[in-house]
């Protein structure tokens, strides 16, 4: 029996000036006219910036891949990973799931890693089409697999509080690579598990 493998993920972010971002926050929301001068707007822009700076900092983790001894080729699917970034245009959120699937070549990875990596790229300023095909392309160069698949449901606060105003509207994106994207009775069966309508 082969031994694991495993990859350390970290986030290389920059250096971090929290005194400024908290300054920046109280001048943004003076500048739109919110006193901070009350009790409970007081402590704001700490908050702001504390907030902020944890959704733009994934959690290490180690991508951890065990030899596919007994040569499993079928698709290998984790549904409804929940999933939340923040729009780089206007900097609101963006919540949905994500559906990710692979078919294994030589190794297969620990599925909870398969949510790890989402999180990795969703802790930045995003979109979400660049998200939909940096997880996708990561798993594709780091697991090697025969294909992966990765589709992206998500509601954009950006389109649902502000501008159209368009509650309840989903944003879908999806980045098929391999065997997925090549043979229709692949791609057909990873869009049906994952409970797309094609």
């Amino acid at each position: 029996m082969g031994s694991q493998a495993t990859l350390r993920v970290l986030h290389q972010a920059p250096g971090r000036d929290m005194a400024a971002a908290e300054n920046a926050a109280a001048a943004f929301l003076e500048a739109l006219g919110i006193a901070l001068d009350s009790e409970s707007l007081r402590d704001t822009p700490r908050r702001m910036a504390q907030g902020y700076a944890e959704l733009f900092t994934p959690r290490a983790f180690d991508l951890t891949t065990f030899p596919n001894d007994e040569n499993y080729d079928e698709l290998i699917l984790v549904r409804n990973v929940a999933l939340r970034s923040v729009c780089e245009h206007h900097l609101l959120p963006f919540v949905g799931t994500a559906h990710i699937g692979y078919l294994p070549g030589e190794r297969i990875i620990g599925l909870s890693k398969l949510a790890r990596v989402a999180e990795h790229f969703a802790c930045r300023p995003q979109l979400q089409e660049r998200l939909t095909k940096q997880i996708a392309d990561w798993l594709a160069e780091h697991l090697r697999p025969r294909g992966v698949g990765v589709v992206i449901q998500a509601e954009h606060s950006c389109m649902t509080l502000r501008g159209v105003q368009s509650i309840g509207s989903a944003t879908v994106t999806s980045t098929l690579l391999g065997t997925l994207r090549e043979d229709p009775r692949s791609r057909q069966e990873f869009f049906a598990l994952a409970g797309v309508n094609t």
